[in-house]
């Protein structure tokens, strides 16, 4: 079958497309023949091996997958990688049916960016009614879907950040309350501005960097930073804990996969509510464009010089 191959580490120059066995699913696991593969920023970091987990080589990059599986179930799953081809297979616990009025590149844009959103907002922040909430790069994949998520969950102000003002347009049209450049000169004044002048009570962040640091300084006492990836690939400060003492503000991490350890099913009941939600027409997802599968470099390159909003994806049958 075709699928992405990496054989050394690099940028995208290192996607290829190359004739690789087909996967043979062990015990229970469940085979798929990709219909789309999911694209996410984690995956440029994972061609690089600069992701959390050590990768290994050869590597098919992709973590998330839509297709039917043998007997015609209609499936979108996680499978950590191996997504970008022509059949994956999966762990049954990754598994989820997709109901009718869902399209596939939806169902893609909530598997990892939507449920990311849900649990940032849920566990790690733990938003309440009423509180503002800052989403960094909030024309991207789980920004896009943070937006509206916050305002469903009753957030009181909503800012999003963005690089172009057409992006800043989308966030403001998904439900923002404000919009502010991402390039702001001191993001921590932009933000207290963008409050109405009140300093902040929840941050999600997937930037690093400079970003990252003014906006712990917008933070007011008992606000929280969640942070879940560097697209800067620069580095905040180390954080201080006394300073956290000294302001009353919390930062956290969040990587999706210990969502997958808590009790009670809680990525099952992210999916669950995240398809209602957008069979509903409630929350909507981003189209960002669907490459061939021979184009995967080009789709990498677009993601790292921020030329695309939504969620991407590519198309195994070219």
């Amino acid at each position: 079958m075709q699928a992405i191959q990496i054989t050394e580490f690099g940028g995208p120059e290192v996607l290829r497309t190359t004739e690789v066995g087909e996967p043979r699913p062990s015990g229970d696991e469940v085979l798929i023949h990709v219909d789309r593969c999911g694209v996410n920023y984690a995956d440029t970091h994972q061609a690089e091996n600069t992701y959390l987990t050590e990768a290994e080589l050869p590597l098919t990059p992709g973590g998330e997958v839509i297709g039917h599986t043998p007997d015609g179930r209609r499936v979108a799953a996680l499978v950590g990688t191996g997504g970008y081809a022509e059949q994956a297979a999966a762990n049954p616990n990754q598994v989820f049916d997709v109901p009718d009025g869902v399209d596939d590149v939806s169902a893609l844009a909530l598997l990892i960016q939507g449920t990311t959103a849900w649990v940032l907002l849920r566990k790690s922040i733990r938003m309440e009614p009423g509180e503002s909430v800052v989403v960094h790069a909030a024309a991207g994949g789980v920004g896009s879907i943070a937006v509206q998520l916050a305002k469903v969950f009753g957030a009181g102000r909503v800012i999003a950040t963005a690089s172009s003002e057409e992006k800043r347009d989308l966030a403001l049209q998904l439900g923002a309350d404000a919009a502010v450049d991402s390039r702001a000169d001191d993001m921590t004044t932009a933000l207290i501005e963008a409050n109405e002048g009140r300093p902040v009570d929840a941050v999600l962040d997937m930037t690093g960097g400079r970003v990252t640091d003014e906006s712990l300084r917008a933070l007011a006492p008992f606000g929280r930073l969640a942070f879940y990836g560097m697209a800067s690939r620069e580095a905040p400060r180390p954080v201080e804990l006394r300073n956290l003492m000294r302001h009353s503000t919390g930062v956290s991490g969040m990587w999706l996969a210990h969502a997958f350890t808590l009790p009670g099913n809680v990525v099952h009941r992210a999916m669950a509510e995240l398809f209602e939600l957008v069979r509903k027409g409630t929350v909507r997802t981003i189209n960002g464009g669907v490459y061939p599968l021979s184009e995967a470099d080009r789709a990498h390159e677009d993601l790292r010089a921020r030329r695309t909003t939504g969620k991407l994806a590519l198309d195994p049958s070219r």
